[in-house]
């Protein structure tokens, strides 16, 4: 397992972060900490999740499960010094957390605490904005999205009073380091140009989606990641799952995600079948497991600093976690080069 720096911080991550919106409605807690304890045993040592969790689908009642189901483990193994923990703070739009207000000053330190509590520990090694305020092109809503609504004046007060809440967070022992997810190229900038002149914490991390299917990261974010020296953890490597071929041809398999979020976020649609039989053509060609394809081309890219892998069965978490052995020859990238520039937003 390779290790990759975590922005300009001196923590250290495995390039494979396990994933885990699925414990605690797909998953039991017993097989979540079976999850954990096969991924440490593998050389990883970076969790990700986020108080929202599950995601499969979200309820009120199954809040802040997955934290619980970590924390616990965290308690019993007593490994919490050799694991990178990461959480998020959920933004606005969810009537069953904190009444679905906006992130604010407030809402983090309440937020922070909780997690704490949940997970069992005293302190959180990358604590994320899971969305941001102003509103945001992820989700599918690159479509509908426009940036002439918002306030330019109002975004950057936001931006600076959650890092100025973060850096106060950061002082007391209660967070390492901070991170994004779902945020653009501007706001990346507005993040590191505020930490700068007001020497605050810097964004250590972007948690943005990228796959195969995905691949907007490719052009403004990852300029401004490598400028600014801020690592990408991906998520939704697989496309929901798309990128495994299960869903071909309309299928549904029993237990899968697609028999629970429908239409996987917008992503399962008719554009995309194409694309992931060509891909799957290029697996085929070279002798590789599609999915591990999928998730090896994500290690390649120079600004990747971990994929976050998801797994509902052992068996699924042991192929993913292999995608780090597996070598990427120059004809299947080629290949794979070749599909892109014929489909390349197919999602």
């Amino acid at each position: 397992m390779k290790f990759n720096k975590l922005g300009r911080t001196d923590i250290s991550v495995s390039e494979i972060c396990l994933g885990t919106m699925t414990w605690g409605s797909q998953n039991s807690e017993t097989e979540a900490h079976a999850q954990m304890d096969y991924a440490v045993e593998q050389g990883v040592n970076f969790f990700d999740t986020a108080e929202l969790y599950p995601t499969t689908p979200v309820t009120p009642e199954t809040y802040g499960h997955t934290e619980d189901y970590i924390g616990n483990w965290l308690k019993k193994r007593a490994k919490r010094d050799d694991i990178v923990l990461a959480t998020k703070i959920a933004g606005s739009g969810r009537p069953h957390i904190r009444d679905g207000r906006p992130i604010t000053p407030e809402t983090i330190r309440e937020a922070v605490d909780a997690s704490l509590k949940r997970l069992q520990t005293d302190y959180i090694d990358l604590y994320q904005i899971h969305w941001p305020n102003r509103g945001h092109y992820h989700f599918r809503n690159s479509w509908t999205f426009d940036a002439t609504t918002q306030s330019r004046w109002t975004s950057i007060t936001d931006i600076a009073e959650k890092l100025e809440t973060l850096g106060e967070l950061v002082k007391a022992g209660k967070i390492r380091a901070i991170g994004l997810s779902n945020e653009t190229a501007w706001g990346t900038m507005q993040y590191a140009k505020i930490a700068d002149e007001k020497g605050l914490p810097r964004i250590a991390s972007i948690q943005n989606e990228y796959s195969l299917l995905y691949r907007t990261f490719d052009l403004d974010l990852a300029e401004v990641v490598h400028h600014e020296q801020v690592g990408l953890l991906a998520y939704s490597p697989l496309a929901a799952g798309l990128l495994s071929g299960k869903y071909l041809d309309g299928a549904r398999p029993e237990g899968s995600r697609g028999t629970i979020n429908k239409d996987l976020g917008g992503r399962l649609q008719p554009l995309q079948e194409p694309a992931v039989k060509a891909y799957l053509d290029v697996a085929k060609k070279h002798g590789l497991d599609m999915s591990q394809m999928a998730l090896a081309f994500c290690l390649t890219r120079p600004f990747m600093t971990s994929v976050i892998i998801g797994a509902t069965t052992m068996e699924q978490l042991k192929a993913d976690i292999g995608s780090a052995d597996v070598a990427m020859s120059d004809a299947a990238m080629s290949d794979i080069a070749e599909v892109y520039r014929q489909y390349p937003m197919p999602i």
